[in-house]
């Protein structure tokens, strides 16, 4: 038991550590990138997730700092820079989990700009289906879909059932694919329940088509099913490539928070003008309202919490047999130098 535990000793040692031999302070104040362009790997820009990265792309804000940014679509996107960083990516737009499980298997990635402070994920049976439902345990047997199985989706499901008794092989999961595409099988009635992001849960709320049973989309849900803070979405890479070019990592970081920032006080009518009309899939009302229930997921500054660190790890551990707590080293999964320097520059 005690080797699959994290110590707010040990954890504190590896930040202290971190910070005296971790990522180079960027001291040239102005000093253009050391890469004009970067290309960043994601899994669906469509998906509310993937917001901050769309509005600092909308409102040049990367460009801004001197970088041009070119976009890769890759579900799911840690693939593109695994083997040892081939593939067609610099830097990957993901969960922290992802991270977490690439050390586990020997590969050592940073994160460096937190997006998404609660994973926003929901779990949801059919009310078609299961028009009774009463608890968890009528799952038993019948089929989840979730948008990907090794990877938060499939966390969050496992974890709600299991609160309600439900071993992983008490139900089958089935990985479903773009986010329409998972809609159509879950009104194809080929699922009795379903975990995903927005927009495609409050697509299947509105319509009452979906009865929520865990919900990740606020702090509040994400601490009830984690027991802690969980971090989401951000920014990460090789550390060799943050070593490397930590000027453009620096860029990349203030066009993240700058995002961070406007999103705070954005009203619809600014969502409205500023993210690309195919995201809507053809109906506003439904991004806003999607926009609206994540709203206090969303990072407020890219600096992502110890505490949360500790709960990613805890729950990869907990799933993923190749990562041991024991041999995760906190301090190489995620640095908030680049995060806190846009901090001080947006958030003045």
């Amino acid at each position: 038991m005690s080797s699959r535990r994290i110590s707010r000793r040990t954890f504190t040692t590896a930040a202290v550590f971190a910070a005296a031999v971790g990522v180079p302070l960027v001291r040239a104040q102005g000093a253009r990138p050391e890469r004009s362009r970067v290309t960043i790997v994601h899994g669906s820009r469509s998906s509310i997730p993937a917001l901050p990265l769309t509005i600092a792309e909308q409102l040049g804000y990367f460009r801004a700092e001197g970088v041009e940014v070119e976009f890769v679509e890759q579900a799911p996107a840690a693939r593109s820079l695994q083997d040892g960083g081939a593939g067609p990516g610099d830097v990957v737009c993901g969960p922290f989990e992802q991270v977490v499980q690439l050390q586990g298997r020997g590969q050592f990635f940073q994160s460096f700009v937190l997006q998404g402070r609660a994973p926003q994920v929901a779990v949801g049976v059919s009310t078609r289906a299961m028009p009774g439902f009463r608890g968890v345990a009528q799952l038993r047997g019948h089929r989840v879909g979730v948008a990907a199985p090794g990877l938060m989706s499939g966390m969050v499901a496992r974890l709600v059932l299991a609160r309600g008794g439900l071993d992983p092989a008490d139900v089958s999961y089935v990985g479903l694919g773009a986010q329409w595409e998972a809609v159509s099988s879950f009104r194809a009635g080929q699922l009795e329940a379903i975990a995903h992001t927005d927009p495609v849960i409050t697509h299947l709320e509105q319509r009452g088509e979906l009865r929520i049973i865990g919900d990740t989309r606020t702090l509040k849900g994400t601490q009830e099913i984690f027991g802690g803070p969980m971090p989401a979405g951000c920014l990460y890479a090789p550390q060799e490539f943050i070593q490397k070019n930590p000027l453009t990592c620096q860029a990349l970081a203030n066009g993240v928070v700058h995002a961070l920032k406007w999103l705070q006080t954005a009203g619809p009518s600014d969502i409205i003008r500023t993210v690309p009309e195919a995201y809507f899939m053809a109906d506003r009302a439904l991004y806003l309202a999607a926009f609206n229930k994540v709203r206090e997921a969303i990072s407020p500054d890219g600096v992502m919490a110890d505490e949360a660190v500790r709960t990613a790890i805890r729950t990869v551990a907990r799933f993923d047999a190749a990562v041991r707590i024991d041999r995760i080293d906190a301090s190489r999964a995620y640095t908030n130098d680049f995060a806190r320097r846009a901090k001080d520059k947006f958030h003045a």
